[in-house]
């Protein structure tokens, strides 16, 4: 090397481990000044999840509760080259089909839904049990299952057998035979609505999230110290697009010989759902768990705009002001109120003790009874979205039949025979489903029905075997309601104190995440007493299912009584037809009625005042 000689600095050992001291030394001087002494307590720990754990080790991070957002798919992917991944390249091998099935009158006994496979429930021994609530306080008069104890938000499993009184599966009773099959489902488990009356889960991340520093989770709730809001809204989860794509699969092996009709008049299938997203998306997933991929050229979808002014069966409310009137459309507020504040408020004060003032001086976090039922709703939530919550894990069997019972409460009261805006709501459906029996147009459009779509044979046939709706689960409660299932009432009104033994309403069993209503049409010739029956001979009877449970028609005034829940078509016909004439669309939705709150006027008819 030439010119001045370059001097290198050389660090021994010595000097290494100078430089490493001095900066655990700086790191704990930061976090001494963030945290405080408290970050230092080196005493015995259990984890986060420990119920055992009473001390105050693990603190709120700043970002508990901020909401926690994955966007899939990538708005501008590198690697995007469609013309590389045609969908299609020919050569697709042999193709010859086989026979329609046709399970629901081959088979010996019916398959069940029991359950979801892909998601997970606590053991039972991690639900917690106190001194003060004995496992066993509320009267069952069911065994125990927490998928089944979310109302609306469980997802759809087959009833017990004879639950709606009849003691028979959804097969054909002997003698009959199934002729056609109208079904309408619930769309399959969602996000949150943007919404809520009462609860809501995003509430409860937004409080806990802007109060962070005050409060530190022990125990059960020692999770919290560092959960975030993982939810999207409104949108169906990845479980509740497994859900309508195995109804799909269910329905073709129940009804898939009914296709053969569709092929001997060169005719396809016309299904129905609305514009929202989740709707769009669940009729997309039965069409391709009953047709299978492709599903273009193998059925027809009418997609209904759902938004403020259009005319809706599917979506009755749109139309319907007094559906969306305070006091009107939520009269099941007080009672909920009144009822969370009784079964949770053990559960209350069991889980305030685990959340404590931070040191240094936080105010601490004051759970409200509407916060402990936000934490039930984010247990089924998380579930249906995520797979697992450790929010399953924060209440007692009791806890949970509790809030079963509450979600009953708020769609008696609110969507079906305790709400004076359900049966006016339901009509429109009616209205449709006598057109397509009688196979003649809708001639008066007084209700939701749509003038447009329904004056159209295209967009609405009226000689098919097969019809498919999709809706949200107020509509089939307000189609239930129209319909005079008053099997679904009998026990009354429901009452905001306790819960009824052996209650006839429950949410769970007629509206959870993809229920389904399948109307038979069946010929059943040694029962057919009314040759006169000026329709169709051959479709001599109706059946209404629930999932998989059949339901009785003697609440429908000239259906007479049926151990299978069968009832002459005519005399069906007949009582619905009662039943348009005597609702007045244009005063139970535009009329100024006002009931008062509470139990100072009930129905249990689904009627408005007169």
């Amino acid at each position: 090397m030439t010119g001045a000689s370059t001097r290198i600095q050389r660090f021994n050992v010595p000097h290494i481990l100078a430089s490493f001291a001095g900066g655990i030394l700086m790191c704990l001087a930061v976090q001494l000044s963030v945290f405080g002494v408290g970050c230092y307590s080196f005493g015995t720990q259990e984890g986060s999840g420990s119920v055992g754990d009473d001390r105050a080790d693990v603190y709120a991070s700043p970002w508990v509760g901020s909401t926690t957002v994955h966007n899939y798919p990538p708005l501008s992917p590198t690697n995007h080259f469609p013309e590389l991944f045609p969908t299609d390249v020919g050569y697709p091998g042999g193709t010859p089909t086989g026979a329609e099935p046709a399970l629901i009158v081959t088979a010996p006994s019916q398959p069940l839904q029991t359950g979801a496979a892909q998601l997970v429930a606590p053991a039972y021994t991690a639900f917690p049990e106190t001194s003060s609530q004995p496992k066993h306080s509320t009267p069952y008069d069911r065994p125990f299952n927490l998928f089944r104890s979310w109302g609306n938000l469980s997802p759809w499993y087959s009833v017990p057998r004879g639950a709606f009184g009849i003691d028979e599966g959804p097969e054909p009773p002997g003698g009959c035979e199934i002729k056609g099959v109208h079904v309408l489902h619930r769309h399959g488990a969602r996000y949150p609505t943007a919404e809520s009356n009462f609860g809501g889960p995003a509430v409860l991340a937004k409080r806990l999230h802007e109060s962070a520093e005050e409060w530190e989770a022990t125990g059960r709730l020692a999770f919290l110290n560092d959960w975030t809001y993982k939810l999207g809204e409104e949108v169906l989860t990845p479980f509740g697009r497994q859900q309508l794509y195995d109804l799909g699969v269910s329905m073709r092996l129940k009804y898939g010989f009914l296709l053969q009709n569709f092929t001997a008049q060169n005719r396809l299938p016309v299904f129905r759902t609305e514009s929202q997203d989740r709707m769009h998306a669940s009729a997309v997933n039965f069409a391709l768990g009953f047709f299978g991929w492709p599903i273009e050229g193998k059925y027809e979808q009418v997609i209904m705009i759902e938004a403020s002014g259009f005319n809706n069966t599917l979506a009755p409310y749109d139309t319907c002001p007094n559906a969306n009137a305070r006091g009107k459309a939520d009269r099941s507020l007080s009672y909920v109120r009144e009822w969370t504040g009784i079964y949770l408020e053990k559960a209350k004060e069991r889980l305030q003790t685990e959340l404590r003032p931070a040191e240094g001086g936080g105010e601490g976090f004051e759970l409200e009874i509407e916060d402990v039922y936000r934490m039930q709703q984010m247990c089924a939530y998380e579930t249906v979205a995520l797979g697992y919550s450790k929010f399953c894990e924060l209440f007692t069997e009791n806890e949970w039949e509790g809030f079963n019972y509450a979600l009953d409460i708020t769609f008696w009261y609110d969507s079906a025979f305790g709400s004076p805006v359900a049966r006016v709501q339901g009509v429109g459906y009616l209205q449709e489903l006598i057109s397509r029996l009688t196979h003649i147009p809708i001639a008066t459009h007084n209700s939701s029905t749509n003038a447009t779509l329904h004056s159209d044979e295209r967009t609405w046939p009226l000689d098919d075997v097969m019809y498919v709706d999709a809706t949200h689960e107020v509509v089939v409660l307000n189609v239930l309601t129209a319909l005079n299932l008053t099997t679904l009432a009998a026990t009354g009104a429901l009452p905001a104190d306790h819960i009824p033994l052996n209650r006839s309403f429950r949410a769970a069993d007629i509206a959870p995440f993809g229920t389904n209503v399948q109307f038979q049409l069946l010929s059943c010739p040694a029962l057919t007493a009314t040759p006169e029956d000026q329709y169709n001979n051959d479709l001599s009877h109706i059946r209404i299912i629930i999932n998989d449970g059949p339901v009785p028609l003697t609440g429908v005034r000239t259906c007479p009584p049926s151990s299978s829940g069968l009832c002459p078509l005519s005399s069906f016909i007949e009582a619905q037809k009662e039943t348009i004439r005597e609702t007045d669309w244009e005063w139970g939705c535009f009329g100024g009625w006002e009931v008062p709150d509470g139990k100072q006027w009930e129905t249990v008819g689904g009627w408005y005042p007169v």
